[in-house]
């Protein structure tokens, strides 16, 4: 889910110092697995645009939330093995409320607590979302998704714009806006992945109108109504995107640099996913090295559409 979660780990990825990938070590997932699963995610933000004093409080935020999202997502304990590391996590940020000692993996998230004053009920929305990960597998329609969302992405975004001091509602919207839309990005990006856990996030409803369902992505089988489909929750997903594009305005300095190149990054998966017709269920589409130049030149142009 919070793909770098589903990027939708949204502004936090640029953030990110080069040794990440030793964050959030858990005893449920393999690691030669997860770090095959990290190096196929998409990173698209250099990590000189975030503000440094910002760094160490997105990353400890960050960390929380990588663990708890390979305990959801990766290995094979079983589901009641998951909810109880799961519901051991956020035993944790209720000691971190009441200012009592936390397990040292967490200490970092404890010290930017009490420094920043973080909102631990974004976290605890986040560790919802986890556990819908491992008891639910599918959406009827688009209104669970987004539901979904409300939880898996968009606490995220609403941290970083604590961090920056960024408190009015149409920013809280338009971050919203955003961080839905990268998850969706995500999802559609992933369908070949997904189906395999196995997980189908394309809503049922939306299937059934193109003439294709949930039982046809699991079994790995392409159709014309899958494409169809994809096609209409891609195009969903750029107008959500657009709904927030004036963010990057209203957050000052470099935070506000990193939310442009967010924004063009997931606008870029999208575009791939449109170059390929859609056949996301046949393979997965990725941001490479030679994106980048694109990428700096659509950050410096930005410009929302009036």
């Amino acid at each position: 889910m919070f793909r770098g979660s589903r990027v939708s780990v949204g502004y936090c990825i640029g953030c990110l110092p080069r040794n990440w990938r030793q964050c959030g070590v858990n005893p449920t997932v393999d690691p030669a697995r997860l770090a095959q699963r990290h190096r196929a995610e998409n990173f698209p933000v250099a990590s000189w645009l975030c503000p440094p004093a910002l760094r160490p409080p997105i990353l400890a935020v960050y960390r929380f939330a990588r663990e708890a999202d390979d305990i959801a997502d990766e290995g094979d304990a079983p589901a009641s093995t998951r909810l109880a590391a799961l519901t051991a996590m956020r035993s944790q940020l209720h000691a971190m409320a009441r200012g009592e000692p936390t397990d040292p993996r967490h200490a970092d998230l404890a010290q930017a607590t009490q420094q920043w004053q973080l909102p631990l009920g974004e976290l605890h929305a986040l560790l919802d979302a986890f556990e819908q990960d491992v008891r639910v597998q599918q959406y009827p329609d688009r209104t669970a998704l987004l539901s979904y969302c409300e939880r898996s992405a968009n606490p995220v975004g609403r941290l970083v714009l604590h961090l920056a001091g960024v408190h009015d509602a149409e920013s809280r919207r338009a971050s919203d806006a955003i961080c839905t839309s990268l998850q969706l990005i995500n999802f559609w990006q992933d369908v070949s992945v997904d189906r395999l856990k196995p997980r189908v996030y394309l809503p049922a409803e939306d299937l059934a109108r193109h003439g294709a369902s949930v039982a046809q992505v699991l079994a790995g089988q392409d159709s014309p109504g899958l494409r169809a489909t994809l096609k209409d929750m891609n195009a969903w997903a750029l107008d959500l995107m657009r709904q927030g594009e004036r963010l990057p305005q209203r957050v000052p300095g470099r935070l506000g640099w990193e939310l442009r190149a967010v924004i063009e990054g997931g606008r870029r998966i999208a575009e791939k996913i449109v170059a390929m017709d859609h056949a996301t269920l046949l393979a997965r589409p990725r941001l490479r090295a030679w994106d980048a130049p694109r990428l700096l030149w659509r950050v410096v142009r930005f410009r929302p559409a009036a």
